[in-house]
């Protein structure tokens, strides 16, 4: 069986690293995608530029910040929940800002969830645990999230 995807969109090497150790921590061995910015996001997403070739299926969830170099994270959620391929995609945006406009404009937009990241370290590994506790493990993905079997034949993908 395939290991459900993960898609993590952060700029901060720091709180990637942490979220990683979080999730592996809580043995939680899906596969994480890390990407740095908005533009990068939506290359993986639809399947464009350096991630043309990668393999078939959606995450399972994005997390997703909202403070991104090229493209932020307001614009990456905007353009997600437009698309009718990608709009199923459950979105946690997984953020610093505690701004009620940040707040409603995600939820305005379709985001699935709101986590603010707690300032405190054993805080922050329970969030991320709790987390993919949930999306990766007992929550049902989106059809799509998860590619179908393949023969052995062909090229892998990223």
């Amino acid at each position: 069986m395939e290991l459900k995807r993960i898609l993590l969109v952060e700029d901060s090497i720091n709180d990637v690293e942490l979220i990683l150790s979080s999730l592996a921590e809580n043995h939680l061995g899906n596969e994480v995608v890390v990407v740095r910015d908005g533009e990068e996001a939506l290359d993986y997403l639809h399947r464009r530029g350096l991630y043309r070739l990668r393999r078939e299926g959606h995450p399972v969830v994005v997390l997703l910040d909202l403070k991104l170099p090229k493209i932020d994270g307001i614009e990456v959620l905007t353009q997600l929940k437009a698309d009718p391929q990608l709009r199923v995609v459950p979105v946690v945006v997984l953020t610093s800002s505690r701004e009620e406009q940040d707040l409603g404009r995600c939820y305005e937009l379709g985001s699935n969830g709101y986590v603010v990241k707690p300032i405190d370290f054993l805080e922050f590994v329970q969030v991320i645990k709790g987390l993919g506790l949930f999306w990766a493990i007992i929550n049902e993905p989106p059809p799509g999230s998860i590619p179908p079997a393949r023969s052995n034949q062909g090229v892998a993908g990223i």
